[in-house]
């Protein structure tokens, strides 16, 4: 049985590719095949405003265009300002740079002792393994790199990053990125996680992928194996919209689950498409419904040409505070700011300290209401009572 909330039912269906044989359409390569990946494809399906031309056209000169045919289905075709079709389709604000914004906006290069390999907390990496990926995010923080639009010409470089982890025994932690890992097919990512798995320091396998949102048709029984192989192997999705929460990624999120893969979700606050109380609320609480928990709420990375993407952080504070105490603490994710030029992520939150003293903090809970605990227990000095000895109040 599905989920299902006040609001809408979850999306089901083949849409414009109705006509399409279901082995197909439910194939994951076909998908991959059948993209939408170029200006003239897409103007036969859906009819452009002069922003979205102007992006299209610039598109192969920053991020590559491509859209699954099954996301593709997600866009309101009427509505120029659907939160989906701003997530995917290029607009020409892309190429007006602003003086913040970076090529690489939260340091990654300086901290890349092998391509591809960053290292810049003490015990993790992060691991790229592709700069391919299913559908290409407008505002990605790593479009200098993927799609090789930019002709960054990546090339990963796996055993020289595999032998930089079993050489540094500090790293218990790999996160596996991108691009997409899980376009890698079954054989190459049993191949990496194998080998990641024999390193005796290594303790915690990560992957980052949005394949399970743009392409669930992906989570085949045969990659779920790979996954219980090898696991425990965490995965973080990226969903932003309670649209995306579709019946095809509940059975894909169902089947990851039960193969033992623990999933968080990391969104990021974009303008126009989350950045109200509401259309956050029901997202988190679809993915609570997924067996996903909301992990991370990202500020949006000072990428180049995101401007028209970015809200204020006083906007993602504000939902912060909207949601805390008002649902389930599981649903909550961590409001983070990437730092740019590489301090890594900070945690951002409302104020709920009032005052510390030498007695007491002052708290203000969720209500606004004013509370007061001790900064230390009131006998701590006290001596400690005798074994046996009944102590009163």
């Amino acid at each position: 049985m599905y989920p299902k909330d006040s609001k809408s039912e979850w999306h089901r269906g083949q849409g414009l590719w109705s006509h399409v044989p279901e082995s197909d359409w439910n194939n994951w390569a076909w998908q991959l095949k059948n993209r939408i990946n170029s200006p003239e494809k897409l103007e036969k399906l859906i009819e452009l405003t002069p922003e979205e031309k102007e992006g299209c056209n610039y598109a192969k000169h920053k991020l590559a265009l491509s859209i699954t045919p099954y996301f593709f289905n997600l866009i309101d075709r009427e509505d120029p300002n659907c939160p989906i079709r701003k997530q995917i389709i290029p607009r020409g604000n892309e190429i007006h740079v602003s003086p913040e914004e970076l090529l690489d906006p939260v340091g990654e290069e300086n901290t890349m002792p092998v391509q591809g390999l960053v290292h810049r907390y003490p015990d993790r990496v992060l691991f790229l393994v592709t700069s391919q990926c299913a559908s290409y995010c407008r505002y990605c923080t790593r479009s200098r790199l993927v799609s090789n639009a930019q002709d960054y010409n990546f090339r990963p470089r796996y055993e020289k990053a595999l032998n930089y982890i079993r050489e540094h025994a500090e790293v218990r932690d790999v996160l596996l990125s991108g691009g997409d890992p899980l376009l890698l097919n079954d054989r190459r990512l049993d191949f990496l996680l194998g080998e990641l798995r024999s390193i005796p320091h290594v303790e915690f396998i990560r992957i980052g992928s949005r394949v399970p949102v743009f392409l669930p048709q992906r989570i085949t029984d045969s990659l779920c194996d790979v996954f219980r192989k090898h696991g425990p192997i965490w995965l973080s999705i990226h969903v932003n919209h309670p649209k995306e929460c579709t019946h095809d990624l509940f059975d894909a999120t169902q089947k990851l689950s039960y193969a033992g893969v623990p999933i968080g979700n990391q969104s990021v606050l974009l303008n126009g498409v989350n950045d109200n109380l509401e259309t956050m609320k029901s997202l988190i609480h679809r993915l609570l419904m997924m067996r996903v928990r909301p992990y991370y709420l990202y500020q949006c990375d000072l990428i180049t040409g995101s401007a028209h993407l970015r809200t204020s952080v006083m906007k993602g504070i504000e939902i912060i505070k909207g949601l805390r105490g008002h649902t389930s603490g599981y649903s909550v994710p961590q409001y983070v700011i990437d730092a740019p030029g590489g301090g890594g992520k900070i945690p951002i939150n409302p104020e709920y300290i009032e005052e510390i003293n030498d007695k007491e903090i002052v708290l203000k809970n969720y209500e606004g209401k004013i509370y007061k605990y001790p900064i230390k227990p009131s006998g701590q000095n006290a001596p400690l009572p005798v074994e046996g000895e009944l102590v009163l109040s």
